[in-house]
């Protein structure tokens, strides 16, 4: 008698999470999708099309991944710096982190080849969109005297890098506990084929840009012609 197939699995949502995880903070449910995400097809889809003229839904630009990155040179001459950095990025995003190396050796910076001297994660799908929210809503406005990010940092490719100087300003980040300031690079790689549609899309999102620069200001009328 044959063996009666497994059922097939469905292809997970894009939004959804793949497993439950949880951190102070904010909460990442199976099957969930992320608030950011189901905001994202509701409001931002429609509008981006509206906005660019966009024959296909296919067409709108989305997130495609978010990498972080924290470097801990000291850590060269102290590796205990370099667990806390781990163990706080750790917390930061709920992920498991990866070591980064040094490339070459640099006699001036005490430093040798192939010494750890940083660590970083890369987040996608829910946990992307989870972070992204808790980014924008949470941790960038507890920065002092924010007053709106640059929109300076696109790299020409639609990807855009914001730079944080204290991991503090994250909730999850318990401050009596904190040791050293240490500050960390985010670059959010989306799809879009120019920094124009990357920065509409990251501006509807609620990311909370200061105003915007001349060279957007001329890319904008050149499309409304």
């Amino acid at each position: 008698m044959a063996k009666d197939k497994a059922p097939k699995k469905g292809k997970k949502a894009e939004g959804t999470a793949e497993t439950s995880s949880k951190r102070d903070g904010g909460t990442v449910e199976k099957g969930v999708p992320a608030r950011l995400f189901e905001m994202y097809k509701k409001d931002v889809v429609p509008a981006m099309m509206k906005r660019f003229d966009y024959a296909n839904v296919m067409q709108v630009p989305k997130l495609e991944k978010i990498s972080l990155n924290m470097g801990v040179g000291d850590a060269a001459q102290d590796p205990k710096l370099l667990d806390i950095a781990v163990r706080e990025l750790e917390t930061i995003t709920g992920q498991k982190v990866a070591i980064t190396r040094s490339k070459k050796a640099i006699s001036n910076f005490k430093l040798r080849e192939n010494v750890p001297i940083g660590c970083r994660v890369t987040l996608r799908r829910a946990h992307m969109y989870e972070f992204l929210d808790r980014l924008i809503n949470v941790a960038i406005p507890r920065v002092r005297d924010f007053r709106g990010v640059s929109d300076k940092s696109f790299d020409g490719r639609g990807n855009y890098t914001l730079g944080i100087k204290e991991q503090i300003v994250f909730t999850e980040i318990d401050v009596d506990k904190v040791t050293r300031i240490t500050g960390l690079d985010i670059t959010i790689v989306t799809t879009a084929k120019t920094d124009l549609e990357a920065y509409e899309l990251l501006k509807m999102l609620g990311m909370p840009f200061v105003k915007r620069q001349e060279i957007l200001t001329e890319e904008i009328a050149t499309t409304a012609n």
